[in-house]
């Protein structure tokens, strides 16, 4: 199958080997056998991908580019949803994390019509929240302590092996001047953002403008209303957020339409905090002192690759860097590199197999490949059509505006709205159990609201 095959699911635009860790760093020398998978970064997804195929069997190289092992993400909204969590529990991760102070947590959603809150007893597991500081070394001590994984800090990749089309290793570098060069069955890119693998992979990519910029920090004082609850104010056409997490601190964060970005050049905590301040139903950052420095992000395009090729799969944000206005990228990450590691575990773990009615080694690779592409795209292609939709910086939309005027007005409609900001269902079943509901309920209320008005006039004429 060629990259074209591959990158069909993609959104068109018309365009083993066990390892003591070493001494001192937590990280292995690496071996000169060949690996049955290079995942290039060491992050949640590229972490996630590395133990799960590591317990099913397989040789994994796990490479990062910073050589501190205690290293972590500095702009992220740290929000997992609950989408994610399953992911979370199968590495046995999740009870670390609460004892590390990770937060329990639901979201809530302002709205011009109010809020849309979440039920009291809801169908859907809490999201999580822990500080990337405290949550990337603990998942990266973690991989590296896994039999079959070898940690490899410090390295830089700087091209793909290939044979016959298909992708087969990587080249690195050490500071030092040091090269490496890593034959694997599969390459996993788990690099970010800005993938440098899948770059060199030549997958075909899609960009989407983003209309909006971003400004946050840890605050330290009282706790929003609705506390360990995040929330989210739909200022249509600008956004914030506050993020209860560990610690006693609570993140808050500003996302305007960029024509408001010199407000924020300047001085970027006055106009945070100014901005937070005077959103309605404000929660208390005028009481509350910065941790730390406000970071921002003035360029959120949105990135989307073909999430596999010939001896190739990217997870994470390398596959899909997408607003994170939503808080989907932890979840995301976790997610894909799960699907990944059940779609392919099989093959790389079985590379014994003759030949047969199952086919070659690479043949089920290719196989376990498709099966990624194919559960990727039923997880991810809606909610990333619509995510793209918003991030542009428009007002809401006729249909959304009826949505969500109807799910403040309603418990039912608040519960599918969970189900899906959590991402645990897709926009199709959202729409489908959402839509005749809020157009019973927008009918209801307005003709309660007609019916109100025709009181009034009454009791003022009799007046």
């Amino acid at each position: 199958m060629d990259d074209q095959e591959h990158a069909a699911e993609i959104l068109t635009d018309g365009s083993e080997h066990a390892a003591t860790a070493a001494a001192g760093n937590g990280a292995a020398t690496p071996s000169s056998d060949a690996y049955d998978a290079v995942i290039v970064g060491a992050s949640l997804a590229g972490c996630t991908a590395a133990i799960l195929l590591a317990r099913a069997g397989a040789r994994v190289a796990l490479l990062e580019q910073r050589p501190d092992p205690s290293a972590f993400k500095r702009i992220c909204t740290h929000f997992i949803q609950s989408s994610g969590v399953h992911t979370l529990e199968r590495l046995a991760l999740l009870e670390p994390m609460l004892a590390a102070g990770a937060l329990r947590s639901r979201g809530r959603l302002h709205t011009p019509w109010g809020w849309i809150l979440p039920p009291v007893e809801s169908s859907v597991p809490s999201s999580v929240n822990l500080r990337r500081e405290h949550l990337d070394p603990m998942i990266r001590k973690l991989a590296g302590e896994t039999p079959g994984v070898e940690l490899i800090l410090g390295v830089t990749v700087d091209g793909l092996e290939r044979g016959g089309g298909t992708v087969c290793g990587v080249r690195a570098h050490r500071p030092g001047g040091e090269t490496l060069a890593l034959r694997a069955r599969l390459v996993v890119g788990a690099d970010g953002r800005d993938s440098r693998v899948a770059k060199l992979s030549g997958v075909r990519a899609r960009t989407v403008r983003h209309g909006r910029f971003a400004y946050g920090g840890y605050f330290e004082g009282p706790p929003p209303e609705g506390a360990p609850d995040a929330s989210l104010w739909v200022l249509d056409p600008d956004m914030a957020a506050a993020f209860p997490t560990d610690g006693g601190l609570t993140f808050y964060v500003a996302m305007p339409t960029k024509d408001r970005l010199a407000e924020f050049r300047g001085d970027p905590l006055e106009a945070l905090t100014e901005f937070v301040a005077a959103i309605p139903d404000a929660p208390p950052i005028l009481a509350s002192r910065l941790v730390g420095q406000v970071t921002g992000k003035i360029d959120m395009t949105n990135v989307i690759h073909a999430p596999t090729a010939p001896g190739l799969a990217l997870v994470g944000d390398a596959a899909a860097a997408l607003d994170p206005l939503w808080g989907v990228g932890c979840g995301f990450a976790l997610q894909s590199s799960e699907w990944l590691a059940d779609s392919v575990a099989p093959a790389l773990a079985d590379r014994g197999r003759a030949r047969g009615t199952l086919g070659s080694s690479s043949e089920r690779l290719e196989r376990g490949l498709r099966r990624y592409r194919r559960r990727y795209a039923f997880g991810l292609r809606g909610h990333t059509t619509m995510i793209l939709g918003y991030s542009s910086g428009r007002k809401l939309e006729p249909a959304e505006r009826l949505l969500f005027s109807a799910a403040a007005r309603d418990e039912r409609l608040a519960a599918i709205f969970e189900a899906f900001g959590t991402r645990n269902i897709g926009p199709v079943r959202m729409i489908a159990t959402a839509a005749p509901r809020a157009m019973l309920v927008g009918a209801r209320h307005r003709l309660s609201s007609r019916g109100d008005g025709r009181l009034r006039a009454m009791q003022t004429g009799g007046a």
